[in-house]
């Protein structure tokens, strides 16, 4: 499967048979996480919110490809993308492990996945060469990348203009 996760509206058509999910993130209702690691001991593997973020963190388990669209703030992802991250923590276990010399969770059934991340805003360039890419690439890994650093463009509001992304 394919997943497409975005904080603001694309213009892109999925067919229903197609092995493409695509989420909008702003369109949908998904609170912030607890804390409670209810989904690591009271219901493991599941959140004990029931939201739309529910249909989400599975497609982001099971995805071998995925795609971020998400607007720089303050060098990582913005409200949308980092709330919905924060709420996928059910694909992990509560064990930590060791990788490339990182501590990371150990995964529950995740597949490995090659990651693309698509930043845009008004932000200044060369901040943002120098402070995303790893801080997303630790993420990632977390779940289920299998590069060691994500692929990452850039991309100001004003030159958001390629097919399929609305910019109004």
């Amino acid at each position: 499967m394919k997943l497409i996760m975005s904080d603001r509206p694309l213009d892109i058509h999925v067919q229903p048979m197609e092995d493409i999910r695509y989420f909008d993130l702003s369109s949908l209702k998904i609170a912030n996480c607890m804390g409670c690691f209810g989904c690591w001991t009271k219901t493991p593997g599941r959140c004990v919110i029931r939201d739309d973020a529910t249909q989400i963190y599975p497609c982001i388990a099971q995805s071998e490809t995925v795609l971020y669209v998400s607007r720089l703030a303050y060098g990582g992802y913005d409200t949308p993308m980092k709330t919905m991250l924060e709420r996928a923590i059910p694909v992990q276990q509560a064990f930590i492990r060791i990788h490339q010399g990182e501590t990371h969770h150990v995964q529950r059934d995740v597949k490995l996945k090659r990651a693309t991340i698509i930043a845009y805003g008004d932000t200044d360039e060369e901040a943002v060469c120098r402070c995303p890419s790893k801080r997303f690439s630790s993420i990632l890994k977390n779940l289920g990348s299998s590069s060691a650093s994500p692929e990452t463009s850039y991309l100001h509001s004003d030159k958001l203009r390629f097919p399929g992304i609305r910019t109004e």
